[in-house]
């Protein structure tokens, strides 16, 4: 546990070291990605106002709390492309990765938190501009944003583990990548990307509590904004670990069947 405690203080200060190199790219893909929510923080607020001020049982100052924290879990839970480990096995560099001590799993996972300091870095100051904008509705207690933060952490791991154990599917068809797109696309619509789970009908609520896209978006979201009680903060961490565990299991069984079909075909 110590060794593994160490591997992941040295792979964080290695790629924190070469963000540093990459500042202005880093910032470039900040940006594209506050572009996204920033259009649907402009769009629901006027539709608030032009509502008598409130929408789906969000006002004007709670749309803009919503989509001004949903920068904020955006970029933290942002994990691996659609196609990182699909590139590995397909272009053979899996094989180098391999005579390493550690899992690739943990390298990659042990890698995204350092791109995360600059990304907060940078992100602040644009957090800022929006809230004096904007003027957000946002009071949440003391318990909330220490929960808010576990469950921010719980869904980065949470949506790296699935896509991994997802992409795991590289290891016996070309373009893995696809299903990958698949799941980008109900994760969108499901998750509180798009807009926030209350507001979908009630049948696509019923899909997205059982399904893992809210826990690993959002969840965190509900619970800065006060929406959820104690009790239901508690039920979602314990939906956060069953799929972390079903993910976990996945990755096993398919990591060691497609190592055996993978060393077969590669020598």
């Amino acid at each position: 546990m110590k060794g593994m405690l160490d591997f992941y203080i040295t792979q964080f200060k290695i790629e924190l070291s070469s963000h540093f190199q990459y500042r202005f790219a880093l910032l470039i893909r900040i940006i594209v990605l506050v572009i996204e929510p920033v259009i649907y923080l402009v769009v629901w607020t006027t539709v608030a106002e032009a509502h008598g001020g409130i929408v789906g049982g969000y006002t004007r100052g709670e749309f803009a709390a919503y989509y001004i924290a949903w920068m904020l879990v955006r970029q933290m839970t942002v994990s691996l492309g659609p196609s990182d480990v699909e590139d590995l096995i397909r272009s053979g560099e899996l094989s180098a990765m391999l005579l390493r001590p550690v899992n690739p799993f943990h390298i990659f996972l042990a890698s995204g938190p350092s791109a995360k300091v600059f990304t907060f870095l940078w992100l602040m100051p644009i957090l800022a501009i929006l809230v004096i904008v904007f003027r957000p509705t946002l009071s949440p207690a003391l318990w909330e944003i220490a929960t808010f933060a576990a469950a921010l952490v719980m869904a980065y791991i949470l949506r790296f583990v699935l896509l991994w154990a997802m992409q795991m599917a590289a290891f016996w068809i070309t373009r893995a990548s696809a299903l990958t797109g698949m799941y980008f696309a109900a994760e969108f619509l499901l998750s509180g990307r798009l807009l926030p789970i209350s507001m979908l009908p009630l049948w696509a609520q019923q899909i997205g509590n059982v399904l893992p896209f809210r826990w690993s978006f959002g969840f965190p979201l509900d619970v800065l904004l006060g929406r959820l009680t104690p009790l239901e903060v508690g039920l979602g961490f314990l939906i956060q670990v069953a799929w972390l565990l079903v993910g976990a299991f996945l990755i096993k069984v398919l990591w060691r069947a497609g190592l055996r079909r993978y060393s077969a075909v590669g020598g």
